[in-house]
């Protein structure tokens, strides 16, 4: 198995209080609003304001102010007052909505990467409402993944120092960090090739969290699966060479007694979906190292829960296998039984290997009612093709067994950045998950993110569910805002936004 090359690391976040065009900056960037259909000036432009017609240059470019406009201005002799000073990025932050100071955090990393260092008091415009956006839009905007044999073809910028705020934001800015950077974990794990991606890998990067984040963990390896009956997972497993995992991560809070509620986070982690002797087309298999986002993002969830203090019990399932084409592999026709493999358990007949994610997360999530019990479970996967005909790239699919349920995860998205699209769990198609000689058919057809959710609907033990469809927003086919080409990590920070808030269900 090749040895990972090493890779680039977010960009430090520090706080100074000074005025950023007198720290001595190279680089200062500038916040730029627009009030009553003027552009106007915010924080830590004052002194600078003195030795340049900022607004003037600002009319002179046509600037509108918009989140993530950005004009530059070289100044190659520096000012009287700062020598150093070489070029002044005056950002747009439009009407400073939780958004706009988003997306204009994301237009600045891209503006100065392969800097060592940019001063910028954009979050200090209104550091309440914007420094943990501009924070995401930064470190989420730098992600980059190479593998070249000249190391990486640009990296992002060092040090972004966030002036005209003083150490009493220390605290919002390390949840800031500690959020974003979960989301560069994630997206990093589904970069990852799938020839070192193995479920083995995919293992080691969870032991190796959970001694840095003081998680407890367990480990099923193939021979505890068989034994424990983990039909869906090793049932999927079952062609490839490098054999399937089940892991499980507990996390508890500081302050915890037996009323402190307990929440399951199952994630889909198949490291690679050739879809089985269903095969996928050959256009379809390029981002198929990507189809264990879901664990991905559990996992950097996880990682993350400390440092947050998130308040209840949280537990991570993740659900590893890889699903190829051999003489092992399962087969359409073939029957599998659940968790925990016995009388009790329920079966699936596979009438598409390609429809695998499912099959997993059952086991998932029969494990988390049997032996778990826990007050709300919640599972996140790229599941369906289906859910991105519906919603298109900008939307994840979310389902939940209540109101509150829904309400609360889409709260937390919206905070965070990614919205969700409720769809129904109707009743009305659950004909079409009956199978000739199993339980459950794997592959029921259309509406397939609906029929999907219904199938998993019956290994949750009618306990508080929700199910996040993210196959619709676990790609970027481009950079915008603080998505970067690639996968996103969609539902990290509404995770633990929702997590952090104390997990309403």
């Amino acid at each position: 198995m090749p040895e990972l090359p090493a890779q680039v690391t977010p960009p430090s976040i520090t706080l100074d209080g000074r005025d950023p065009h007198l720290a001595g900056a190279e680089i200062v960037a500038l916040p730029v609003l627009r009030e009553d259909d003027a552009l106007v000036l915010g924080p830590g432009s004052a002194s600078l304001a003195d030795e340049i017609d900022l607004l003037a240059a600002l009319e002179f470019e046509k600037a509108t102010g918009k989140a993530g406009e950005i004009v530059s201005l070289p100044v190659p002799s520096g000012t009287p007052l700062n020598p150093a000073l070489r070029q002044v990025l005056l950002v747009g932050v439009g009407s400073a909505s939780v958004d706009e100071f988003r997306k204009a955090g994301a237009a600045l990393a891209r503006a100065v990467r392969d800097r060592a260092t940019v001063h910028t008091s954009v979050p200090a415009v209104e550091p309440e409402v914007g420094l943990e956006p501009f924070v995401t839009g930064v470190v989420l905007a730098s992600f980059s993944f190479d593998w070249r044999a000249d190391g990486p073809a640009s990296t992002p910028v060092g040090t972004v120092v966030l002036a005209e705020l003083d150490p009493a934001y220390a605290e919002a800015r390390d949840r800031a960090v500690t959020i974003a950077e979960a989301g560069w974990q994630a997206r990093f794990l589904a970069t990852v090739p799938s020839n070192v991606k193995s479920p083995q890998w995919l293992t080691e990067q969870a032991e190796a969290t959970a001694a840095a984040a003081g998680l407890q963990i367990k480990v099923w390896d193939e021979e505890a699966l068989t034994r424990e009956g983990f039909g869906g997972i090793l049932g999927v497993g079952q062609g490839s060479a490098n054999p399937p995992r089940f892991v499980r991560l507990d996390y508890t809070p500081a302050q915890s007694s037996r009323k402190t509620p307990t929440i399951v986070l199952v994630g889909k982690g198949i490291t690679f979906d050739s879809g089985g002797y269903n095969l996928k087309p050959g256009e379809s298999m390029g981002t198929m190292k990507r189809d264990m986002t879901g664990a991905g993002i559990v996992l950097a969830t996880m990682a993350a829960l400390q440092s947050l203090d998130v308040p209840v019990k949280v537990v991570g399932l993740l659900c590893i296998a890889e699903n190829l084409v051999s003489g092992a592999a399962m087969r359409p026709g073939d029957v599998l039984r659940h968790y925990p493999g016995d009388a009790t358990a329920r079966t699936s007949e596979v009438n598409n290997t390609d429809a695998e994610g499912r099959l997993v997360l059952a086991d998932g999530l029969s494990y988390a009612v049997r032996e778990i019990k826990p007050d709300a479970i919640l599972d996140i996967a790229t599941l369906t093709g289906a859910v991105k005909v519906a919603l298109g790239q900008q939307l994840g699919g979310l389902f939940a067994t209540s109101d509150e349920f829904a309400a609360a995860i889409r709260d937390a998205g919206a905070a965070a950045g990614e919205p969700w699209w409720r769809l129904p769990l109707s009743d009305l198609y659950e004909e079409r998950i009956s199978a000739t000689i199993g339980d459950g058919d794997n592959s029921a057809g259309g509406p397939g993110s609906i029929t999907a959710a219904l199938y998993l609907q019956h290994f949750t033990g009618g306990l508080p569910w929700a199910h996040l469809d993210i196959a619709s927003v676990g790609d970027a086919p481009a950079d915008r805002d603080e998505w970067t080409q690639g996968p996103t990590a969609f539902g990290a920070r509404t995770l633990l936004t929702w997590l952090a808030a104390g997990a309403a269900h």
